[in-house]
């Protein structure tokens, strides 16, 4: 089965969502900015709108966060805050290897009382990552205490974690050092 295929059968109420790829890191420790890394023809940025561009659904990338300095959360606030849908697909710039059928099966996971759900890995939740609206006053909650950590939000959320099978696993590697 294709992405494109996965991606086809979501229930119909996962129909009306966006997309936001966060793209206002620093890429501090890359050294250089990261999304402009060529990989093939493509940045990786680009790599990550092919993908978005072909889910078919409205996408806007946010390149500046209305809190700055505040990590991804300052990215998921803005987006949050930003959304003319109901729910939010954010994809992370420094992820290219990301696919439709990884984004299918995140989006599929999220249930009808949940307010996210995150990748999951052994180092815990990361993008990308399904947001309802109403998640909002959680996030804006969470920066007001200081806690920027995607894994404070996940747990003030109850966030379901949607661990991929291994065969998906090389989809979560993102883009951090030259190494």
């Amino acid at each position: 089965m294709t992405g494109d295929e996965r991606f086809s059968r979501l229930p119909p109420a996962m129909g009306d969502f966006e997309i936001a790829i966060l793209a206002g890191g620093l890429s501090e420790r890359m050294g250089r900015d990261k999304l402009a890394l060529r990989i093939g023809r493509r940045t990786s940025l680009g790599h990550v709108r092919a993908l978005a561009a072909s889910l078919g659904v409205p996408t806007r990338v946010i390149r500046r966060d209305l809190v700055p300095r505040c990590g991804p959360i300052g990215g998921i606030y803005t987006a949050l805050k930003r959304a003319r849908k109901k729910t939010l697909l954010i994809l992370s710039g420094d992820m290219p290897f990301v696919s439709g059928e990884f984004v299918g099966e995140l989006l599929a996971s999220l249930r009808e009382g949940d307010r996210a759900a995150f990748a999951r890995s052994d180092s815990g939740y990361g993008f990308p990552a399904v947001l309802r609206v109403e998640a909002l006053a959680t996030v804006e909650s969470q920066m007001a205490a200081g806690k920027r950590s995607i894994q404070a939000l996940a747990g003030a959320l109850a966030a379901r974690g949607y661990r991929p099978p291994a065969r998906l696993d090389e989809d979560l590697f993102n883009l951090n050092t030259p190494a």
